[in-house]
C-alpha cells in the first residue's frame, strides 16, 4: 500500500523532525518551530504545530514520548518526536513524486 499523501505543512514538519531527532534537545516542538522559522522564514502556532504532529502520530509517520522533567520549565516534561519507517517512506514518495513533475513540466517548455 502506497503512503499516505499529506501537504506541504506536514512534509516540512516530517524534514524538521528527520533533522533533529538525533540532536541534543531532540525534536520537540520549540525546536521544531525554531528550525522551521530559520529554514522557511514561517511562523508556527504551537496550536497548528502539535495538532500537525498529533495527525502525523495518528498515521505512524512519527512516534512520541514524553523526555524528563527539567527545572527550567517548572518540572514540566518535553514531548520528544522520532520519523518512523513509514514517514521515511511517505517523504520518499513525496520526493519522488514531486521530481517526476518537475521533470515533466520542465520537458514541456
Amino acid at each position: 500500500m502506497a503512503p499516505r499523501q499529506f501537504g506541504h505543512f506536514e512534509q516540512t514538519l516530517l524534514y524538521a523532525v528527520l533533522r533533529l531527532q538525533d540532536e541534543d534537545g531532540g525534536a520537540n516542538g520549540p525546536a521544531i518551530r525554531a528550525l522551521i522559522r530559520t529554514h522557511t522564514g514561517r511562523l508556527v502556532s504551537p496550536g497548528a504545530l502539535y495538532t500537525a504532529l498529533t495527525r502525523l502520530e495518528d498515521r505512524g509517520y512519527v512516534t512520541s514520548e514524553l523526555g524528563e522533567p527539567t527545572p527550567e520549565r517548572g518540572g514540566k516534561r518535553k514531548r520528544h518526536y522520532r520519523m518512523r519507517p513509514a514517514g521515511q517512506a511517505a517523504l520518499r514518495v513525496a520526493e519522488a513524486n514531486l521530481a517526476r513533475m518537475a521533470g515533466f513540466a520542465r520537458a514541456k517548455s
